[in-house]
């Protein structure tokens, strides 16, 4: 068979690492990217061949532009992954792009939207969900919605990779960056994006005043994608992006307003605090927070609260050991996202309709 995956972002790297790796040993497979970050620095990594259907563009400034430039650039998209669709034949495409629905319907080749964002967070899910033949979300995402598309399963995009069938921390990384335990994650995203559009996270004098309450209790490391003031650059902190879920699996608390980061630290058992104007719009994240009690949400107009809970985990006794706890149990509800979506695309349209008959059939794959 013939798979066409679209990474559109290094999160989309991690959730089909391994299932391209296993579907490679017997099927022909292709990745088509667009330029995001450090996606084809990690692609590179793996040795994989992949096309690029859209190079890096200059930063937008208002909504205006926003839109302009994300309606401009998904049609570049579309234009090329014609091309490439078109040559290739696959028999299937893969991934969360928007691009791979309208080929897919002008080429009649069928296609998985793998997505495990809201509608409500994302509205614009609603113009191109209706192009896709199959959405694959998670159990907690868009409930109630979308139901002839949908098939749902009992897991999360952060444990297709870090499900611990496919991933150990190795705590000797951390002596390769000289740190020690115990230690602080701060992660600061751009929020740039056209769905982040009056959204926002971290200002200077907050993380400052984090910083004072965190270095008394141990090291302090921030990962950002923005420019940080000169009083907070002492606290950047520079990795090979590979190493990034081993360090964040052994810190004390992960604090940021990167959803991924927060969910990734949640599955891996560190306490992780989210500061967004998100909070409260993800079934995901708000399933790690609420059922599982392996992280907390706070919006931007409840930083007081949020230092409160800090300073409160700071002192919780055995920290470390009730969270591991608290994320055996959430994996114990969950399956191996990898194991699963390896065998819905081998086996689909078929698995489709083995999912909607049983939904517990996915059990298998734990």
């Amino acid at each position: 068979m013939k798979y066409l995956f679209f990474l559109s972002h290094p999160a989309h790297f991690h959730l089909f690492k391994h299932s391209i790796e296993k579907l490679n040993k017997d099927h022909d497979v292709k990745i088509v990217t667009k330029s995001k970050d450090i996606l084809s620095e990690l692609i590179e990594r793996e040795g994989w061949s992949y096309t690029n259907v859209q190079q890096k563009e200059k930063k937008a400034n208002s909504k205006l532009k926003i839109l302009v430039k994300s309606i401009s650039g998904l049609i570049v998209r579309d234009f090329n992954l014609f091309k490439i669709a078109k040559k290739f034949k696959p028999d299937l495409m893969i991934g969360t792009e928007w691009a791979i629905v309208h080929v897919g319907k002008l080429l009649r080749i069928p296609s998985i939207v793998v997505n495990e964002d809201d509608t409500i967070a994302t509205p614009e899910n609603k113009f191109f969900y209706p192009f896709a033949k199959t959405l694959l979300l998670p159990n907690c995402c868009d409930t109630d919605l979308w139901e002839k598309k949908k098939v749902s399963y009992s897991g999360y995009h952060e444990l297709a990779y870090l499900h611990p069938n496919n991933f150990v921390p190795d705590i000797n990384i951390l002596k390769k960056y000289n740190i020690n335990n115990p230690y602080f994650i701060i992660r600061l995203v751009k929020l740039t994006a056209s769905h982040d559009s009056g959204k926002f996270g971290f200002e200077n004098e907050l993380l400052i005043e984090l910083i004072k309450i965190l270095e008394e209790h141990g090291q302090v490391f921030i990962t950002s994608e923005k420019k940080l003031d000169k009083e907070l650059e002492q606290y950047r902190f520079s990795i090979n992006p590979i190493d990034m879920h081993h360090i964040l699996a052994f810190a004390k608390i992960y604090i940021g307003d990167s959803q991924t980061m927060a969910a990734e630290a949640g599955v891996l058992g560190t306490p992780f605090i989210r500061f967004n104007d998100f909070v409260g719009k993800i079934g995901y994240l708000n399933e790690l927070e609420n059922k599982y009690k392996l992280g907390f949400g706070f919006k931007t107009d409840q930083q007081d609260l949020m230092i409160e809970k800090i300073k409160k985990l700071l002192n919780t006794p055995n920290l470390i050991e009730e969270w591991q706890k608290r994320r055996q149990k959430m994996l114990s509800d969950k399956i191996d996202v990898t194991a699963f979506m390896v065998w819905f695309i081998e086996n689909y349209p078929e698995s489709v309709r083995i999912m909607k008959e049983n939904p517990d059939y996915q059990y298998r794959f734990k």
